[in-house]
């Protein structure tokens, strides 16, 4: 399904059906099965039981896996170096988190309070990035652990299993390093110029039949991706490094392709063959490290945006073949990472001055504290459930609260199926090891198909280890399910409900904020210049502009994928806003294309054409603001006073016909 199909939620279901937010959380994503990290997580969990059951210590070989169980989650990168951060960071958290929690465990409202104040400072980090965030999951999960379970002593011993586990998950990562290398990152930028030259192929063809706006938005991820990677290496590579340079060259003679591409399709006709064929040559020679003169046999250009495709990809293939391009030509486009410790205080000063990163570990400390005393003043089985649950549901980073919520539910309930089975029929014993290997195997898969998968894959793996530890077999299964929903009812009243933020939409701003970006962006792309040297300043500030907004665009529509999986009136709305996000899109795109065939000899629109255009769109921001549904009234466009921006006229009128009061 194409992301502009999303909002199909609004169309009329039989009144017995399930809710269309519901079905878009429990529809399997079409993501491909990692198989490989599959294996890792059987090898994982599997071999400590083992080593457990031969040398009599079932309970040490349970809390090592329970710690693997962290590092398998947690392996989601594809770079090297981002996995040891992805993996080895949270550990080092959640051997904190564990130690202080076995400090108080059974010291009842002192428990309450560390933990309430160890959830504010996990909510707090969260907020971060997306290493802190899965650090502070991990650091208040065995905090809430260690705190609800009698651990082995001396107290150093639960932590030095757990980070143990999550250390042994980093090494059989580790052990394909050697083999492939930089493999991670080349694949990246060679991914790039496939989802470019998909797009290429599509450009110029009818709408229905080519889908080249979702092409689009795949080469706008892919150059994210790839830049994210290559980059955030740069950032821990002191010097140039030479395959890094060559890299990021390659990745930099992409973009005046990929600016190219929206002019190719405003045109109208499709491109000839052998321009889409020589980009995917490419991205060939990209993954196999070719070098020598590229050979191109391409049709002669005869209008702007044939030009602006041909120049782009001769000094591509230029590019891509080059052995060793100049070190000191080659500027990082979006800047080069500040140093890690900078960084690090710049996240920090901004943490602690955020008033997001304050209300969101507030939230989280709300519902831990309620959940504790919940626990502490009534006789609840397994009540560390209860928090652990609180913890996994209530992340807004990871989705909707309110649909994680319930589809935990779902899934806890599809996992004790498979728990219960495993529990009355299997005995306990050596027989544990493959058929733990066959439960790790699926978190992994299952994980790529959605949330209710991974926790109806995650659920039994946590069960019969926990088993392990207090030997009460079947009887467990019971006091989860009541645990996990007593634990999302505290977090929709809690941490949902009672917090307006939740259920008021929450997109309006930032998509008014991306709309007065684009009214800047078109502002730039058509501003005066005095010198060539201008010239120059003026492209690269364009360049970096058009990349900052396109990934505006990509959390603009995470945030709206978020909101179309809550219940009215939230989806509700922004499906109802959906187009308009569509709309900004394409007149980003209309924009640079404009920029382009100007370059490339088109007559350059007037400075009143441009302003008028601008004064337009800051307009349209404003109804985002002020508008709590699009009216949809047409507005017809305006009359254009060059013949270049006449698509971007008829761009901004679609857009404002969204906005404009009925």
């Amino acid at each position: 399904m194409s992301t502009e199909q999303i909002p199909s939620g609004r169309t009329r279901h039989h009144p017995l059906a399930p809710p269309a937010w519901l079905l878009q959380g429990l529809r399997p994503s079409t993501a491909p099965i990692p198989w490989a990290a599959a294996m890792r997580a059987a090898v994982a969990l599997a071999a400590p039981l083992a080593i457990g059951f031969a040398l009599d210590e079932p309970e040490y070989g349970a809390l090592f896996s329970m710690g693997t169980l962290s590092g398998v989650i947690g392996d989601t990168a594809d770079a090297y170096r981002m996995r040891i951060l992805n993996i080895a960071v949270p550990q080092l958290f959640g051997a904190v988190g564990v130690a202080l929690g076995t400090l108080v465990f059974g010291h009842g409202w002192l428990a309450v309070g560390a933990l309430t104040l160890i959830a504010l400072v996990s909510g707090m980090i969260s907020s971060i990035g997306t290493v802190a965030s899965a650090s502070g999951l991990v650091f208040l999960l065995n905090a809430v652990v260690g705190a609800g379970l009698p651990l082995p002593r001396p107290w150093w011993t639960a932590p030095l299993l757990l980070t143990a586990g999550g250390l042994f998950v980093l090494v059989l990562t580790l052990l394909g390093w050697p083999l492939r290398g930089r493999r991670p990152e080349r694949a990246a930028v060679a991914a790039t110029y496939r989802a470019l030259a998909d797009a290429l192929e599509a450009a110029g063809r009818p709408a229905a039949t080519a889908g080249y706006e979702e092409r689009r938005l795949q080469v706008t991820q892919a150059l994210n991706h790839a830049y994210d990677l290559v980059l955030g290496r740069r950032a821990r590579v002191h010097g140039r490094s030479p395959s890094l340079v060559r890299m990021l060259a390659q990745l930099n003679v992409v973009i005046p392709l990929v600016e190219a591409a929206p002019a190719a399709h405003l045109r109208g006709r499709p491109l000839a063959p052998e321009i889409p064929a020589a980009v995917r040559d490419l991205a060939v020679a990209v993954e196999e490290g070719r070098t020598g003169t590229p050979v191109l046999d391409l049709p002669a250009p005869q209008t702007p945006a044939e030009r602006a495709v041909d120049s782009a990809l001769r000094h591509a293939a230029t590019i891509v073949h080059l052995a060793e391009p100049d070190p000191y030509n080659v500027d990082d486009r979006l800047g080069r990472p500040a140093a890690l410790r900078v960084r690090a205080r710049r996240a920090v000063r901004d943490m602690m001055m955020s008033g997001a990163s304050w209300r969101y570990g507030l939230r989280l400390a709300l519902c831990i504290g309620l959940a504790q005393s919940l626990v502490s003043l009534i006789e609840v089985e397994r009540s560390y459930w209860v928090a652990l649950t609180v913890t996994f549901v209530l992340k807004p980073d990871f989705g909707s609260v309110f649909s994680r919520a319930v589809l935990r539910a779902l899934g806890t309930a599809a996992g004790l199926v498979i728990a219960a089975a495993v529990l009355s029929e299997v005995p306990r014993g050596w027989w544990d090891v493959p058929v733990m290997m066959v439960l790790a195997a699926l978190i992994p898969a299952f994980s790529a198909k959605g949330y209710a998968f991974q926790t109806a894959a995650i659920t039994p793996v946590i069960l019969l280890l926990s088993d392990l530890l207090n030997h009460q077999g079947f009887d467990l299964i019971r006091p989860r399910l009541l645990d996990s929903l007593i634990g999302c009812a505290i977090t929709l009243v809690a941490g949902y409900l009672l917090w307006p933020e939740s259920w008021h939409t929450r997109i309006g701003d930032r998509l008014a904020d991306t709309v007065d970006d684009a009214a800047r962006y078109v502002e730039r792309a058509f501003a005066p210049v005095a010198d060539e040297a201008a010239l120059r300043a003026a492209r690269q500030s364009r360049l970096q502009a058009r990349r900052r907004i396109y990934r505006d665009l990509s959390g603009v529509r995470s945030e709206f994928q978020r909101a179309l999986t809550e219940p009215p009136p939230t989806g509700t709305r922004a499906a109802a806003w959906w187009p308009l996000v569509v709309a900004v899109e394409r007149i980003v795109d209309a924009t640079t294309a404009a920029r382009v065939r100007v370059n490339h000899g088109a007559p350059p629109p007037s400075p009143a054409e441009v302003a008028a255009l601008t004064a337009q769109l800051h307009t349209l921001a404003t109804a985002v603001r002020t508008n709590t549904t699009p009216a949809g009234a047409p507005v017809p466009p305006s009359s254009p006073t060059s013949e270049v921006l006449s698509p971007l006229h008829q761009e901004v009128a679609a857009a404002q016909a969204l906005t404009h009061p009925a």
